[in-house]
């Protein structure tokens, strides 16, 4: 799937694991591929988010304060600490989502396999299925506009068809509008064709 991504939008999905190292978050979510995406290197994305208002340590900031967002994560050798102790973390993660909405609940530590997207960003930092998700309608957006290859405005087309997650909640939170997003997104890549 990634040979068909542009070197900028292979920057941006390496860039989304840096952000959520930075955050010191223990898998690559929407909101790190939203983050990725402010940053200038993602091009016409870049200038897309900002005309909306949206920058990049405001989203960080965002992500502090939301639910799920804090970085203040278990690992997996937390887990075990807590399992000696008679804890059940996947219990106790699965009550509170029960309970607050699974926003409130990072996915939990998964073991770390060798695959396609461990290769393109040079790590074992799962991506959650909502990210993968993003990625999947990157392409099927750079298809639909029968375009022979994925740039960052694919990606950023794909984060606002799939429209949940951190990522959904901080465009909402800073007013975004997704269809108005989309709209510019479509102009921009028009105006570049």
């Amino acid at each position: 799937m990634f040979e068909r991504f542009t070197t900028a939008a292979r920057t941006v999905v390496v860039q989304a694991r840096q952000e959520a190292d930075t955050l010191r978050h223990p898998y690559i979510g929407s909101e790190h591929l939203l983050l990725a995406l402010l940053a200038e290197q993602a091009g016409t994305s870049h200038r897309v988010l900002r005309a909306a208002g949206l920058d990049a340590g405001r989203v960080r900031a965002d992500l502090q304060r939301l639910p799920g967002g804090s970085g203040a994560t278990l690992t997996e050798q937390d887990a075990q600490a807590l399992r000696t102790i008679g804890i059940d973390l996947d219990a106790v993660l699965a009550r509170i989502a029960a309970s607050t909405g699974s926003a409130a609940c990072p996915p939990p530590p998964r073991s770390r396999r060798r695959g396609l997207l461990r290769r393109v960003t040079g790590s074992s930092v799962p991506f959650t299925a909502r990210a993968k998700k993003v990625l999947e309608l990157s392409v099927r957006e750079a298809v639909a506009l029968r375009h022979g290859s994925i740039g960052t405005e694919h990606l950023l087309l794909g984060l606002l068809r799939e429209g949940g997650g951190l990522a959904a909640q901080i465009l909402a939170d800073a007013g975004a509008d997704p269809a108005a997003l989309r709209a510019a997104t479509l102009a921009a890549l028009e105006q570049a064709a």
